[in-house]
């Protein structure tokens, strides 16, 4: 039997890190993919509710805030003969850092009380989350007293207010007077002690902004982001005071060094806390020893953390561009206001994060960061873009390692040129010899990874085990725009590739240009759309003067949303508008995704042209001229422990900054 990746587009996601919820749109769970997953295992295969012996119709299913979700039914077969139903049942899911709560609510306007049951069969086989993920199912694991499961030191308890408990199913007998609705809750409670990641419940560690703009799409997603930001916080049981988002839902519901650093940097205009603990978690666990088996060496950032032998190794560190985001995030945290003791505190970590740019991360000395996999066990490719055919030539042939990814040089000299700034400020040796490496991989990159076409100039996706250039068109080449690395006229050549019809698919910005040869819209790297990545990029490009090309792929990002309830998924595909009038879903796809999710407010960024300073007291702002949203206010931002309020006119020519605090504002020409 040949098993698939469940389709995710089809299915709902109720998510509360570590907990997520997967069942159909009718809050059925009973299907392949489908279960309540806690900590990377399955700890419920089966919860399907029926009435009267019968199935219920679905006619609405509504996210209902952080961790929930209200599915809206109709019991046909109950109630008055007629064409319009006259009973109803809503189930309302919440998932919680322990399990899940449900209240099944059902109301009637039948003219007569109608007495039914209502069952809710249950099963778990307890299997891991990559078996889900693969399409298999396990065998089911009898209950012992009750409902209660046991295995391996967990404990899976499903309890039924005023039910009766027959096998492995929960039974209510009801009447359901008319206009008086009946209420009936279940609860699912797990016990993991030997789970490596914890729920955060509580306060957000950021501000939570409100957004008025002649746009609405830009408010709704704000607001459909935030609460999925929140559903995503996680700590590690050994750190349970220190918050980090999961990558996504279901399959990344962990620590992952890149996607949280990522999603810690877009968030910095709503405060510093996350950013904080994301890097003290992280720093935690920072490389000491050479591990061909785990892919650690001394001073290397954490790829992902698992339960021992689930994927990989629990600690693996098979990532070569979580250290030097580490780095500019350390710098990026401290220039939004991340206190300075926080900031000399973390230091050390990156001293030895920048030690392992100029060491083991250029094993054979000619002065470029790559990779490789040395046991064939973990992942082939270790930037962003990781599966097996990410990094392809033109003709569809796959690089052979070792790889130079291009925007992994940008980010190492980003964090190179920002870390020297760190020691300079701070007092501590060595910022003359971190400038100087910046300056000499500038000069080799330019010198090695520039390519051309029948168009013109731009960088390849990477250098392979020959030092060809892999010369294929991407989105990587975008990543550089932020780096310090390239000059005006590069960066200039750069805008003008990635807004061109080939890139800009009119929802986003396609990975790879859809002229190459292994262009396809629904491949996982290679021609769809990464909200993240259009992110990142317009960023990049709108604090470099190329606002007009930022805004752009901004617009095409708000154009996105409506499609996906302004629940942006980790990618979707990479058909362009002309063809299609909205997007394609990537059915495997997470949602929600943290970066993704605060890509939302890395459009806020985009459209206000934030570019802080606190520890000059200065806070520059430069907004696009060409605002996809129109008329845009910004109400909670953060800085420096302050609360601050932006407004920005339509044309970006009049912008007004209240509440800064001792930081002073200065508006960029």
């Amino acid at each position: 039997m040949v098993h698939r990746q469940p389709a995710l587009h089809a299915l709902d996601l109720c998510v509360r890190a570590p907990t997520v919820v997967i069942g159909d749109h009718s809050g059925q769970i009973d299907g392949v993919g489908h279960g309540v997953l806690h900590a990377d295992i399955r700890v419920l295969s089966r919860a399907e509710l029926t009435v009267d012996g019968s199935d219920l119709v679905p006619v609405a299913t509504v996210p209902d805030g952080p961790g929930r979700a209200r599915f809206v039914l109709v019991a046909p077969g109950l109630g008055d003969t007629g064409p319009d139903p006259t009973v109803r049942v809503e189930r309302h899911r919440q998932a919680t850092v322990d399990g899940m709560t449900e209240r099944i609510v059902l109301g009637s306007t039948a003219r007569e009380p109608v007495r039914t049951t209502v069952r809710l069969a249950l099963a778990t086989d307890l299997i891991a989350m990559a078996q889900v993920k693969a399409g298999a199912d396990g065998e089911p694991v009898p209950p012992g007293a009750g409902l209660t499961w046991v295995r391996d030191g967990r404990t899976v308890t499903v309890t039924g207010a005023g039910a009766e408990v027959s096998g492995s199913e929960l039974r209510w007998a009801v009447e359901v007077k008319p206009d008086v609705d009946v209420e009936l809750t279940w609860r699912l409670r797990v016990t993991d002690p030997t789970a490596v990641v914890v729920g955060v419940d509580g306060l957000v560690e950021w501000s939570r902004p409100s957004v008025t703009a002649d746009d609405p799409r830009l408010a709704a997603l704000l607001e459909q982001s935030l609460d999925d930001l929140d559903a995503l916080r996680l700590a590690t049981s050994d750190q349970p005071g220190e918050t980090f988002l999961a990558a996504g839902a279901p399959w990344f519901c962990t620590l992952f060094g890149r996607d949280s650093l990522w999603a810690a940097r877009l968030l910095l205009p709503l405060g510093t806390g996350l950013a904080g603990s994301t890097l003290r978690v992280l720093g935690a666990r920072q490389g000491t020893r050479h591990d061909d088996e785990t892919a650690e060496a001394p001073g290397k950032i954490l790829h992902e953390l698992r339960r021992d032998g689930l994927l990989f190794p629990a600690e693996y560190y098979g990532s070569i561009d979580a250290t030097p985001l580490w780095v500019c995030l350390l710098h990026d945290a401290w220039r939004w206001g991340l206190p300075a003791d926080q900031v000399d505190a973390l230091l050390p970590h990156a001293e030895t994060a920048l030690a392992w740019l100029a060491g083991d991360a250029d094993p054979d000395g000619d002065g470029f960061l790559e990779y490789r996999d040395a046991t064939g066990r973990g992942l082939a490719n270790q930037g962003w873009k990781d599966s097996g055919d990410a990094i392809r030539f033109p003709d569809g042939r796959t690089a052979a390692p070792p790889i130079a990814l291009c925007e992994v040089q940008g980010y190492a000299y980003e964090a190179a040129t920002k870390g020297a700034a760190l020691l300079a400020a701070f007092g501590r040796p060595g910022a003359d010899r971190w400038l100087d490496y910046a300056g000499r991989l500038a000069e080799r990159f330019r010198a090695r990874f520039w390519v051309a076409d029948d168009i013109g100039p731009y960088p390849a996706i990477a250098l392979d085990a020959d030092k060809r250039p892999v010369d294929v068109l991407t989105s990587n080449i975008g990543h550089l725009v932020g780096s310090g690395m390239l000059t005006g006229a590069e960066i200039a050549t750069i805008a003008a590739r990635l807004v061109a019809p080939d890139m800009a698919s009119g929802f986003g910005l396609r990975t790879m240009s859809a002229t190459a040869g292994p262009y396809s819209p629904l491949s996982y790297h290679c021609g769809s759309v990464w909200p993240h990545d259009t992110v990142i990029v317009a960023q990049a490009l709108a604090s470099a003067g190329h606002g007009v090309e930022a805004a752009e792929l901004v617009r095409g990002l708000l154009r996105a949303a409506p499609a996906f309830g302004y629940r942006l998924p980790e990618l979707f595909g990479g058909d362009s508008v002309v063809d299609l009038s909205r997007p394609t879903a990537y059915p495997p796809a997470c949602r929600p995704q943290a970066w993704a999710a605060a890509a939302a407010v890395g459009m806020i960024s985009v459209l206000t042209g934030l570019r802080p300073d606190v520890p000059a007291g200065v806070l520059r702002v430069a907004p696009p001229r060409s605002n996809p949203v129109g008329a845009l206010s910004v109400r909670g931002l953060r800085l420096g422990g302050s609360s601050f309020d932006v407004s920005v006119s339509a044309d970006g020519a009049t912008v007004d900054v209240r509440g800064s605090g001792a930081v002073a504002v200065v508006m960029a020409e």
